[in-house]
């Protein structure tokens, strides 16, 4: 066989290797999953994996894939390691945290981009768990350095929140306000958009507006907060002067009960979602906190979850959970009412 001929095969194969549905492609996606089961009509579909830069269509440069077939790297250092809050900005594009690389994903959809934050200027994360987005600014909170920072798109800083804030674990930012839970103060505080305290609400106990490890923030679009409150195993619900207005949810086992209540989100027809992380599902309801339906089970299927968290939807109805444990985000379509 000619050297020539040697060349052009060797190429070829490398060539199948490198090409999206070559040697090393990822595997296909499974089956669609539904719910509820048939025969009823389905309400939520499930629709994809996230994982790394490769789902949002990014793909290396042929220099970099093959530097990679050369040195064994199959790029994994990229993906997600343990996603724990997601939060979803107007554009339709996607923020994740990792408490395990401790970095801020950013998935660009329309410019297919994946872009990666270890920190907020100079200071590196910590323990990033939680975040939001808004006109171009990214929100995000540490729990260990006990900070929230805000930063540009450029990585440039344009404030960080300190005292009074202990242990920031949610937030939620409005067209006016940036309101984050603490939760070893078991409070929300108020800030504005520049970094100015303007307000709390809550404080510890059981009782309408008290607090016992409050975790995630969400709002529905009708006026209201939504505050996971976690230990106590309900959901209160603040108009956004934070009065408090109903709530929902006790501790149990049974469908509408709630183990570890933590990711909330409320869809465009105003149905609440409530992750639970120790049933390994996600619960909606609507704003009376009626149960509407229940979403997964343990497992690594779609729609199986371990330790999920995080939940954000999307004016298109895309639901995102952070898949914890399986190192993934479910990203789901709601079909329509429950």
């Amino acid at each position: 066989m000619s050297a020539r001929l040697t060349l052009i095969l060797l190429l070829g194969l490398l060539a199948g290797w490198l090409a999206p549905g070559g040697a090393g492609a990822r595997e296909a996606v499974p089956p669609v999953a539904v719910w509820p089961p048939p025969p009823s009509d389905p309400r939520i579909a499930f629709d994809r994996y996230i994982t790394g830069p490769q789902d949002v269509g990014q793909n290396p440069s042929i220099w970099s894939r093959m530097g990679r077939w050369i040195t064994g790297d199959r790029g994994e250092n990229l993906n997600l390691q343990k996603p724990f809050a997601v939060a979803v900005d107007e554009t339709g594009n996607l923020c994740i945290t990792d408490t395990e690389a401790n970095t801020l994903c950013y998935c660009d959809f329309s410019h297919k981009r994946w872009h990666r934050y270890d920190g907020a200027g100079k200071t590196r994360f910590a323990s990033p768990v939680a975040v939001a987005r808004r006109n171009g600014v990214f929100y995000v909170a540490d729990s260990v350095l006990g900070k929230v920072f805000a930063f540009t798109a450029d990585n440039r800083v344009m404030f960080t929140l300190g005292v009074p804030l202990q242990r920031p674990v949610g937030l939620l930012v409005t067209a006016e306000a940036l309101y984050v839970a603490d939760a070893q103060a078991h409070m929300v505080f108020v800030f504005g958009l520049d970094g100015k305290l303007k307000s709390s609400f809550g404080r510890r106990g059981v009782g309408e507006g008290e607090f016992n490890f409050p975790t995630c923030l969400a709002a529905d679009g009708r006026g209201h907060v939504l505050v996971t409150d976690t230990m106590n195993c309900r959901v209160e619900v603040f108009d956004l002067a934070g009065h408090f207005v109903s709530q929902f949810g006790t501790n149990g086992d049974a469908p509408g009960c709630f183990a570890r209540p933590k990711g909330v989100a409320a869809d465009p027809a105003g149905d609440i979602y409530v992750v639970d992380a120790l049933f390994d599902n996600f619960q909606i309801f609507n704003l009376s906190g009626q149960l509407l339906l229940n979403v997964g089970q343990a497992g690594t299927q779609p729609g199986g979850f371990g330790l999920p968290n995080g939940v954000a939807i999307g004016a298109d109805n895309r639901i995102y959970v952070a898949d914890c444990f399986n190192h993934r985000v479910q990203v789901f379509k709601f079909l329509g009412q429950p």
